[in-house]
């Protein structure tokens, strides 16, 4: 799907603010409200918005840790890879989880409350999987930027 300058500055708009109206979307962009309806249903069933979400303060909610670990499989293979994937699909603390390539297999962020949180879910959940070989962990001292926005 191609985009035009228009359709951009919608999703510009929406991933500041997804609350934004369509009434006031169309009077950022200075277009009429059924123009600007047509475009944002476009772009939902074109699946370029793919949600709205909101986005929670994690020191709010005593979230205080990040942690980002690099894990190796055992082996790399398809069904491996694959069990790994169902099990970290439902392990809550992982609010990221990709396949990369390079030295080690998997890059996970885990947001949790502290250190004794991490120490359980890395002895209780994480080491414990089959597919697991190696864990490296790296712990987030200040976060410098923290965005969903995309470049468009």
């Amino acid at each position: 799907m191609i985009l035009d300058e228009t359709d951009k500055k919608i999703l510009r708009l929406l991933q500041e603010d997804a609350h934004l109206t369509l009434k006031d979307i169309a009077n950022k962009i200075n277009l009429s409200l059924t123009p600007v309806h047509d475009r944002v249903k476009r772009l939902e069933k074109e699946n370029i918005i793919e949600k709205y979400v909101s986005i929670l303060n994690k020191k709010k909610l005593g979230k205080n840790l990040t942690v980002y670990c690099q894990v190796t499989l055992v082996k790399q293979t398809y069904d491996i890879s694959e069990g790994f994937n169902q099990s970290i699909l439902n392990m809550p603390e992982v609010v990221e989880c990709n396949f990369v390539s390079g030295s080690f297999d998997y890059m996970l962020k885990v947001v949790l409350a502290d250190m004794e949180s991490y120490h359980h879910f890395h002895q209780k959940k994480l080491s414990i999987l089959p597919e697991v070989s190696l864990i490296n962990s790296f712990f987030i001292i200040s976060e410098v930027k923290s965005t969903t926005v995309l470049a468009i």
